[in-house]
């Protein structure tokens, strides 16, 4: 139990620390970089056709609502453009981990999980693994703090 209580309060540091110090963006908001680049760069397409995150090119980009997303071709900028929706991360780009938990937190792009068509980014290695031993509950909560801000 005591070690239990440990490991909680590790995952949830950084997430605590993240918030503060980021001034916690507001749900509703993407988590964009300073250029208002999404997903740090990542090409969104990436994650459902190769099944892994791939840099996209800087030359390469479509906005969608305010963010701009960067793609690795020319064919992966044509389907995001097509239907945009299916492609970008859940919850702004902002961990779905930390969404479930009531706040914004920042993502690693390589820790992702594809669910239910979607794509769900989170904070860390260890904050992935946490996040899919509930998936599904972590989605309920994520999805019900976003609508409600």
């Amino acid at each position: 139990m005591f070690i239990s209580r440990i490991i909680r309060a590790r995952l949830a540091l950084p997430f605590f620390v993240m918030a503060f110090l980021s001034g916690a963006a507001i749900a509703g908001e993407a988590n964009l970089n300073f250029q208002g680049v999404a997903i740090q760069g990542y090409d969104p397409v990436a994650y459902f056709t190769e099944s892994k995150p791939v840099p996209g090119d800087p030359a390469i980009t479509a906005t969608h609502d305010g963010a701009i997303y960067r793609f690795a071709s020319t064919e992966h900028r044509a389907a995001f453009e097509a239907d945009p929706g299916k492609y970008v991360p859940q919850y702004g780009g902002y961990c779905a981990y930390g969404a479930a938990q009531g706040y914004n937190a920042p993502v690693e792009p390589e820790q992702f999980t594809i669910a239910d068509g979607k794509l769900y980014l989170n904070y860390n290695a260890d904050v992935r693994k946490r996040w899919n031993q509930d998936r599904g509950g972590y989605i309920s909560k994520a999805d019900a703090y976003w609508a409600s801000q």
